[in-house]
């Protein structure tokens, strides 16, 4: 009894190991084939290379070929600031009468001079008015002259001490009021004529329709746009400038403008600074005069070139550049006439044929010039012999 009990107790430990084994192997497996991935990514199971120094065969600088030398150059640096081409005199046309429009002789795009005829509204309403104000002032005149009349007769008899002092009050009197009727009915006749000229509204000023918001037909309402025009005379530039830059610059100063739509540069002068920053860009509106030209529209984009300043870096002939894919090399000739192939990086264009170099090059030192007509076969063959 014993020894059943003892070889019980043997076979359930051997079971708790075996159970234990199941859960531990598993994890134990995953951990080695982890180790094993990291060494093979790490490169444990490739052939290793000695280290070393691989010569490479010596370049000479071959004599047909020309060289140039890398300069330090001075730069003044502009500061790029995005506007927009506003007219300073613009002017909302709209009708001071409620009138159907019957006539609308200009389009957007139009160029128009001052005086000239715009928009005609219907007037049968208004002439009648000035017929009846013009038939009141007849009326006011027949009262007044018959007054006059009657006045003039009274006063010469109370002269004679015909009538009393009263009957000459009473026709003074009259004299009076008719006076004012008939200077009333001319007022109300020049109100009418007014009121009858706002039928034809004229262009205030010379030139260019903008936008035409009505049409014949529809109905025109007092301050209600009719048309848009501006003065193609009075374009400008108008920019933010942000505060660091804007406080350099003074009204007067030169400035140059890009207008992107025509892809030309000139410059012009600065005429208004508002002297007020806006908070959230931390900018100042710079206002900066236009030629007159007849391709220049409200609403174009332009730049301002602001000054900040002068930099200095290095510049390199543009023909000294080769480029394999995305990287860009040049061949610097060494004291010794050999030659040494550098990694470079370059900026932008400066002046024609040259290129501003960022990195991989020093003042002064030679480099070989590969012509354009035989760049694309030099970088083949040199990019093949590398």
């Amino acid at each position: 009894m014993q020894n059943e009990r003892i070889s019980e107790m043997g076979m359930a430990k051997w079971n708790k190991i075996l159970h234990a084994s199941r859960k531990v192997v598993p994890v134990l497996v995953g951990i080695l084939l982890l180790v094993l991935v990291i060494a093979w990514l790490g490169g444990m199971f490739e052939e290793k290379v000695e280290p070393g120094v691989v010569v490479r065969p010596v370049r000479h600088k071959p004599e047909s070929l020309p060289e140039d030398l890398v300069h330090e150059v001075e730069k003044e640096v502009y500061h790029e600031v995005v506007g927009t081409l506003k007219a300073a005199n613009r002017v909302v046309i709209a009708a001071k009468v409620l009138a159907t429009i019957e006539e609308i002789t200009v389009r957007a795009g139009d160029t128009v001079t001052a005086g000239d005829l715009l928009v005609r509204l219907d007037d049968a309403d208004l002439q009648a008015r000035k017929r009846q104000a013009e038939q009141e002032v007849v009326a006011a005149e027949a009262t007044y002259n018959e007054a006059k009349r009657e006045f003039d007769r009274v006063k010469s008899l109370f002269e004679q001490n015909v009538v009393t002092r009263a009957d000459y009050d009473r026709a003074q009197r009259a004299l009076t009021v008719a006076d004012a009727d008939r200077r009333r009915a001319q007022e109300a006749l020049k109100e009418a004529m007014v009121m009858l000229s706002y039928t034809q509204i004229r262009a205030p000023k010379s030139g260019r329709v903008v936008d035409r918001l009505a049409e014949p037909g529809d109905l025109a309402q007092p301050g209600k746009p009719l048309l848009i025009l501006y003065d193609a005379e009075s374009l400008r530039v108008e920019a933010p400038v942000p505060e660091s830059l804007a406080m350099q610059l003074k009204v007067g100063e030169k400035l140059k403008v890009r207008i992107d739509a025509l892809g030309e540069e000139f410059e012009s002068a600065i005429v208004e600074i508002v002297p007020q920053a806006d908070a959230p860009s931390r900018s100042f509106l710079v206002k900066v005069a236009l030629p007159k030209r007849d391709d220049l529209y409200e609403g174009m984009v332009a730049r301002l070139f602001i000054p900040a300043g002068v930099r200095r870096h290095l510049c390199l002939a543009a023909d000294a550049v080769i480029r394999v894919g995305q990287l860009e090399f040049v061949d610097v000739i060494r004291k010794d006439g050999t030659l040494e192939r550098r990694l470079i990086k370059t900026g932008r264009f400066g002046m024609p044929g040259r290129l501003e170099v960022l990195s991989g090059l020093e003042a002064n030192e030679r480099v070989v010039l590969y012509p354009k007509q035989r760049h694309g076969k030099k970088v083949t063959k040199e990019s093949k012999s590398s």
